[in-house]
């Protein structure tokens, strides 16, 4: 599937420092950045918003990593976000409450010792991702693994997997979607080796990597939340020429 149409798309993938996402739209020739508080990883800080992406947003704009101003002409066509998912997924539930108290009700459960913020930063992180959601953005996709905005905000409207992408590794991404269809799966491949451990843990092998090439926490955050090269092609393919016809379908 091919871009043809000359129509650019503004396009802002939110909390990507990777680049990963917005260096496929740039493929196509779109007008795509990303933007995160941390510095870009991709080699592109002229494609990069260092800020907080809600002023991005606000702004249709602001000031890229190499100290340049952008603002775009019109508004955001599309946006991708990727908010942290730290203290949303259902993997961390565990370090909300202390381990001494699993065995009483939640409201009686006192705070993980090594985490008494945790419940706040959970809060914090919900209103990021609801603040992304209700953005004046007409065309929004917002990704993050299985957690509470799954309850707090509604089920997602697709959970996809990097190998119906051509990327052999499993990664289980939920999507939740406005004005935009479910992606197609592109490959279908199988999902990945797993490595088990001696306490009968399984985890995908790329992501038990991370855990050996990465130095600190801050540094296994960033590994986890990198998108998969044939899952962000297909959300720059699938996701530009729907919005491209929309937009002729609309002008007719």
């Amino acid at each position: 599937m091919n871009n043809t149409s000359k129509k650019t798309l503004n396009v802002l993938v939110a909390c990507e420092e990777s680049q990963r996402v917005c260096s496929e739209f740039r493929k196509l020739g779109h007008n795509a950045f990303s933007c995160d508080i941390l510095q870009c990883s991709g080699g592109h800080p002229e494609w990069h918003f260092k800020q907080d992406v809600l002023e991005v947003i606000k702004n249709k704009g602001g000031i890229l990593q190499n100290g340049t101003s952008k603002f775009i002409e019109g508004n955001w066509d599309i946006m991708i976000a990727h908010p942290p998912c730290t203290f949303l997924a259902v993997s961390g539930a565990k370090w909300f409450y202390h381990p001494d108290d699993k065995n009483l009700p939640i409201d009686q459960r006192r705070p993980h010792p090594k985490f008494p913020n945790r419940a706040k930063d959970r809060e914090e992180a919900a209103s990021f991702f609801m603040a992304l959601a209700n953005a004046n953005i007409k065309y929004i996709a917002i990704e993050n693994p299985v957690g509470i905005m799954n309850t707090r905000f509604r089920k997602p409207d697709q959970v996809v997997q990097p190998y119906f992408f051509g990327d052999s590794a499993s990664k289980k991404t939920c999507l939740w979607l406005k004005n935009l269809p479910p992606l197609k799966p592109t490959e279908m491949v199988d999902p990945g080796e797993f490595i088990e451990f001696g306490s009968g843990k399984r985890l995908p092998k790329w992501y038990s990597d991370g855990l050996t090439k990465t130095k600190n926490a801050a540094e296994r955050r960033t590994w986890r939340s990198k998108t998969f090269p044939g899952f962000a092609k297909a959300i720059a393919i699938q996701w530009s020429d729907f919005v491209i016809k929309e937009s002729e379908n609309n002008y007719d």
